[in-house]
């Protein structure tokens, strides 16, 4: 059950329905969105129809809703969201593209990177200071100082960074850097770094589990919600499957079915989907295609020598190519690129 909130409900009013509910032996958890605040109760529904929620001052709704994840639901937010990452939208209607290097090496790659990620039509800048890695031998990531590498390019592009956080620990350290936060693959059941993402204040890039199912990727959101922050982006990054020609299977049916789902804006990261530079482009029509509200790209200046992922990065000759594809291909679905303020229109660096 969600209680909504009239526009102007104020913190006592608030106040006053998590308390009601907790005297009912019920959970209330109260997520504060930019035009409203809805409170997602846990308990006995029962129960709650007798407390009259919908007397109480500052209470424009009550809804009780059949999914298990409830404040990410579209039974809960029939219009779906967009989620602003430093002013750069994400969501219906425009296609946002988030690029640049898979991991952070040195001052110079990753600035080289995010201007060939920005020349392409990029507007947000991905680049991983902490990097969970299958072998404890590959490399892991710069930590902090990858973090001030990102905050330097920041400055010197003006595109907001989204970066990877691995422990609840770092989430504070990393948020003081990052104007979005990833949880990536391997953390995406990781329930108390999604809880410790959902009270950071900042919008949250939740990557689908690799065995995960559809429903278990909008429970983990749930977790994130109901410490506040409807800040979430959904990204399908593929699954495990028995075929070894890509690095994943990319689940192309789980954008619309998550949108349906769910109100939380869907990107795609074709990058770690198809594992291989050529499949980076076919797999962002298809993307795109099937209605994505953006992609999320690897790219870096010299991929011969990158200490991660070098092969599905893209280079300057990709780049030409994936500049005319996001620009030409989301009007015919109904979607406009999300534009940087000082991105180059044509091509990218030689």
């Amino acid at each position: 059950m969600v209680v909504v909130m009239a526009p102007g409900a104020t913190e006592a009013d608030i106040n006053g329905v998590v308390s009601l509910v907790e005297t009912a032996g019920g959970d209330a958890f109260v997520s504060r969105g930019v035009e409203r605040t809805i409170i997602g109760l846990v308990g006995d529904v029962q129960q709650f129809g007798s407390l009259n929620l919908r007397s109480l001052r500052g209470v424009s709704d009550v809804i009780r809703i059949s999914a298990p994840y409830k404040l990410v639901s579209r039974e809960n937010h029939a219009e779906r969201s967009i989620v602003r990452v430093g002013g750069v939208p994400v969501g219906p209607g425009t296609m946002t593209l988030i690029a640049g290097p898979c991991a952070v090496e040195t001052p110079d790659q990753t600035l080289q990177a995010a201007q060939m990620a920005q020349a392409a039509g990029a507007t947000l800048l991905r680049g991983g200071a902490f990097k969970p890695r299958t072998s404890p031998y590959a490399f892991q990531g710069l930590g902090e100082a990858g973090l001030r590498i990102l905050a330097d390019v920041r400055d010197e592009t003006g595109m907001p960074v989204v970066t990877e956080v691995v422990d609840a620990a770092d989430v504070e350290l990393v948020a003081s850097y990052a104007d979005m936060l990833q949880i990536g693959t391997r953390n995406a059941q990781n329930f108390a770094l999604l809880q410790a993402a959902g009270e950071s204040g900042k919008p949250v890039m939740l990557k689908r589990g690799m065995n995960g199912t559809i429903e278990e990727w909008l429970m983990a959101a749930e977790y994130i919600a109901q410490r506040g922050n409807l800040d979430i982006v959904l990204c399908e990054r593929g699954i495990r499957t028995f075929e070894k020609a890509t690095r994943n299977t990319l689940d192309i049916s789980a954008v619309p079915v998550a949108q349906r789902l769910s109100h939380l804006p869907v990107i795609v990261d074709p990058s770690h989907s198809g594992g291989h530079r050529d499949l980076v482009l076919p797999l962002t029509r298809a993307a795109i295609a099937v209605g994505a509200d953006g992609v999320i790209i690897d790219v870096h200046p010299h991929p011969e020598t990158a200490l991660c992922d070098g092969p599905q990065a893209l280079v300057n000759g990709d780049l030409r190519e994936l500049a005319k594809v996001v620009r030409a291909l989301p009007p015919l679905v109904g979607r406009t690129l999300t534009e940087a303020p000082d991105a180059v229109p044509d091509g990218v660096p030689a």
